[in-house]
């Protein structure tokens, strides 16, 4: 819709005459809100502010398409958040229709203006993040081999992932099928519930990986917590004692009492169960005296936990791709153990590393004290 001319002129005259004042008021809003502005988000309102000088005077699409390219350039260029940007020429563009209630206007006049504010800046942010991304896209290759190569991954994780359910999901599945079925038949066996509820408690195990593995929170109304590490081992220990029996592996813990850690406490038992259960699949491949030491003490300001185990030593080759996710040496191993542990540890300010040797394997997780 075309404006009335009048109406232009008087909002042209005013954003003109007013330009400092409400480009300050912008600059108060955007501080309020973030406190290290990028020189560029001012910038890039001024660049809002004048190509909606030029459109209110000629409205033209390729005005819009020339600012948004020229924007996008900087964005590229000052390595910028898209998001940022989006939320400082949003912030813009409310500054400018708040100084409409200024303007001497009929109704009519008033929603044509607001229309054709909102139509020029809504395309100039979609065409700016349009020349972006293009832009991106082209410093790493042809846009089509992106697109290829992205689909090809996301079928190859797709395949990955459904290949990973199967093995992780049937076994804990069947048994407890299985066991369900003698209870119908009254074959009562206490010692069946009490492994039925195991079977589950590894699914839902499982499960927590997966959501994990996949960028979700396993849940979304979990809080951080100040909890003591021997006690969160000894749940760990008594929860996988059917395998560390079944393994036939002697458990022994160095642990320090006073040791707390604050964070999401089940997120942290997800990362040692994940790391004794892969010692004792390590402990497997020998005959005797197979041991797992657990560690936890203070090392000046940091806590130290690791988990250690006499199995066999892992192949530098296998050791630089040991927390990539799916990669295992396992035949029915799922491959996001260690990478997702890596993750969880990582998003409480930690590091983890792994040493081995002939003699045992040492997983080593630091987390500085907050």
């Amino acid at each position: 819709m075309r404006l009335e001319l009048g109406a232009r002129e008087k909002l042209n005259y005013y954003l003109e005459t007013n330009k400092n004042d409400l480009l300050a008021a912008w600059e108060n809003k955007i501080t309020e809100t973030m406190e290290d502005t990028p020189l560029f988000l001012f910038e890039s309102a001024n660049a809002v502010y004048a190509l909606v000088l030029s459109f209110i005077k000629n409205p033209s699409e390729q005005l819009i398409q020339r600012y948004a390219k020229e924007t996008a350039e900087k964005i590229a260029d000052a390595d910028i958040k898209e998001e940022s940007f989006v939320y400082g020429s949003n912030l813009c563009r409310s500054v400018i229709l708040e100084s409409f209630e200024q303007l001497d206007v009929s109704i009519s006049e008033f929603q044509s203006l607001m229309q054709s504010v909102n139509s020029c800046i809504d395309k100039f942010i979609y065409k700016a993040m349009a020349f972006s991304s293009e832009r991106k896209l082209m410093n790493i290759g042809e846009r089509e081999t992106i697109v290829e190569q992205s689909h090809k991954d996301r079928l190859s994780l797709l395949g990955k992932m459904s290949s990973s359910f199967v093995h992780e999901f049937r076994n804990p599945l069947t048994a407890v099928m299985g066991f369900v079925k003698l209870l119908k038949e009254d074959q009562y066996d206490p010692r069946y519930l009490d492994i039925i509820t195991h079977e589950l408690d590894q699914l839902n195990f499982r499960i927590t990986q997966f959501l994990l593995a996949s960028k979700r929170e396993a849940s979304s109304v979990q809080k951080k917590e100040l909890f003591q590490v021997k006690k969160l081992f000894t749940e760990i220990i008594e929860f996988l004692y059917p395998s560390i029996v079944d393994g036939d592996v002697i458990v022994e813990t160095e642990i320090d009492n006073s040791v707390y850690l604050q964070g999401y406490r089940e997120e942290i038992r997800q990362v040692y169960i994940n790391l004794i259960m892969n010692s004792i699949d390590a402990l497997y491949l020998i005959k005797s005296n197979r041991t797992i030491v657990i560690t936890v003490k203070y090392k000046e300001e940091d806590i130290v936990i690791s988990v250690k185990n006499n199995g066999p030593a892992i192949a530098p080759s296998v050791m630089k791709t040991i927390f990539e996710p799916f990669f295992t040496t396992k035949k029915m191993g799922t491959g996001i153990g260690l990478y997702v542990s890596k993750r969880i540890i990582e998003k409480h300010q930690g590091t983890i590393t792994c040493e081995s040797n002939d003699e045992q394997t040492v997983f080593t997780t630091t987390y500085q004290q907050q």
